[in-house]
């Protein structure tokens, strides 16, 4: 499965306020529980924090990748934001974070969404990227973005 196909339009924004790591996963976990009927965002919220407890899932250059284990879920669903002003996300390079994939994945999968994290955190590490993600002016640019980038990485792969 591609991230590609985690994302939908209505579920990627530009230009988020956040006070606070806590306020970004609380961002984060409402656009991923809009994903179906049956998620609420209060246990989507919990099972991100929950993966935070165990170490951060921020990457360097400011961008961290939360994800999450729901039980019930029939395949994996993915969120991103990037917020204006950048947040503390408890980084080992001390930088703030200010680009978030958020990944929630069905209680028993495991190499699938290792996989999809392997392929997000392969493109976030692209500064280039990074850069177009950050001067993206809309929220649906930044989604074009992201599935440009997902198509390219099919082909070279």
């Amino acid at each position: 499965m591609s991230i590609g196909s985690t994302l939908t339009p209505g579920r990627v924004l530009c230009n988020v306020e956040a006070r606070s790591k806590k306020h970004s996963l609380d961002i984060l976990s409402e656009l991923l529980a809009s994903a179906a009927e049956d998620l609420e965002q209060g246990e989507v919220f919990d099972s991100l924090v929950s993966r935070e407890k165990l170490g951060c899932t921020a990457m360097e250059d400011g961008v961290a990748i939360p994800h999450g284990k729901m039980a019930g879920l029939q395949h994996s669903i993915g969120a991103f934001v990037c917020l204006s002003n950048p947040v503390d996300f408890d980084t080992l390079d001390q930088e703030p974070v200010d680009l978030i994939f958020g990944l929630l994945v069905p209680e028993d999968s495991a190499e699938d969404h290792r996989a999809e994290l392997r392929t997000m955190a392969l493109a976030l590490k692209d500064h280039g990227f990074c850069e177009r993600l950050r001067n993206a002016g809309s929220s649906r640019v930044l989604y074009d973005l992201l599935s440009a980038e997902e198509a390219i990485a099919a082909q070279s792969a």
